[in-house]
């Protein structure tokens, strides 16, 4: 069993950043006593778009296809994670989710774990307008598609392809087939889209979809970063609060990411997840799974746990279990990324899975 850090393999440790060793639970404990239920999975690191804030016009070295988790691996840690750890919510992400052969068969096989966990997607959309219909009936239970502009022309300039269309279709599958609530994530950008806040409100209030959005991150594979680039939440609040009357959501937020409020009084609602400016470490929830079969503990993490090289060596299901654990234990008690020694991770998002 061997850890990566910075790339390079290490002894993992079953100790936390204090040196306090992890104690006998069954779920996925950190050392500041958070418990992590909700599992992200990439399924691949393949994007059909090229997102300017995410990679590089002529895209990135893929993972090759033997590296990347088979079927029966990636199901096998997702039973593990429900089953032994406490897993109650995965994602399925990318890359592209809908990239992944076999995608249906491998929802339905999720779905069939008991307990079944609750299981969503993250996707760009592309291809969704066929297959909702089939990914619900093997059981996917809600979909969040990434959309940062409804103005065709700024969409190729964002996205590099010209594919509009296909995405508003798709989300309308998505909402017909039952996928309810369609959740929309955008990323607002000074000198490309952040005009468009509130046109992309009256959008999604009009069609029945629930808006996120989302303050730009580190995590392009080109590690162009600038926060001056970035569009905050309170910029983006206050746009909105031109147009539009906004209160606080009732409902306490939990350990979701996105802070939310009532638009002109209800019942429609938009959130705005402010990982840079308003952290919400302290009630984090999440654990990650790469395509390539290493588990992080956080989305902003440079340690991770090759669980595939165990897998294929022919581990049991507890030592799986337990370097997952012990992976958890480590985690930072936040992303660092207001700190002046903030290392961006070396996967980008794409690698990575959101």
């Amino acid at each position: 069993m061997t850890a990566v850090h910075l790339g390079f393999p290490r002894v993992p440790s079953n100790r936390g950043p204090s040196g306090t060793p992890r104690p006998e639970h069954p779920g996925l404990v950190d050392s500041f006593g958070r418990v992590a239920t909700d599992l992200r999975v990439s399924l691949t690191d393949r994007c059909n778009l090229r997102c300017t804030y995410c990679m590089p016009a002529e895209g990135l070295d893929w993972m090759p296809s033997d590296q990347v988790l088979t079927d029966d691996e990636l199901v096998r840690l997702m039973r593990i994670a429900v089953e032994m750890l406490g897993v109650t919510d995965i994602r399925l992400t990318g890359g592209e989710p809908l990239l992944r052969p076999g995608l249906e068969n491998i929802v339905e096989r999720i779905t069939a774990l008991d307990p079944r966990p609750r299981v969503s997607m993250t996707t760009n959309g592309i291809g969704l307008a066929k297959r909702a219909p089939g990914l619900v009936s093997a059981g996917l239970d809600r979909i969040n598609v990434s959309l940062d502009t409804i103005d065709r022309e700024r969409f190729a300039e964002l996205t590099r392809r010209d594919r509009l269309p296909h995405v508003l279709a798709g989300l309308a599958a998505a909402r017909d087939a039952g996928l309810s609530p369609v959740k929309i994530n955008s990323v607002l950008m000074r000198g490309y889209n952040e005009h468009e806040a509130v046109p992309l409100l009256r959008f999604c209030l009009e069609e029945g979809y629930h808006l996120r959005f989302i303050e730009q991150m580190p995590l392009d594979a080109q590690h162009g970063w600038n926060r001056r680039d970035m569009i905050t939440a309170e910029e983006i609040l206050a746009m909105l609060g031109e147009a539009f009357t906004l209160s606080p959501f009732p409902a306490p937020r939990g350990g979701a990411p996105a802070e939310r409020w009532l638009v002109d009084g209800g019942p429609g609602d938009v959130g705005v997840i402010a990982s840079v400016t308003r952290p919400f470490c302290s009630a984090c929830e999440r654990t990650r799974l790469t395509a390539d079969g290493a588990v992080r503990s956080c989305l902003f993490s440079n340690d991770e746990t090759d669980l595939r090289s165990l897998v294929r060596a022919g581990a049991r299901d507890k030592e799986v279990a337990d370097a997952w654990r012990d992976t958890m234990w480590r985690k930072l008690a936040g992303h660092e990324i207001n700190e002046a020694g903030f290392a961006q991770p070396i996967r980008p998002m794409s690698a990575i899975g959101g």
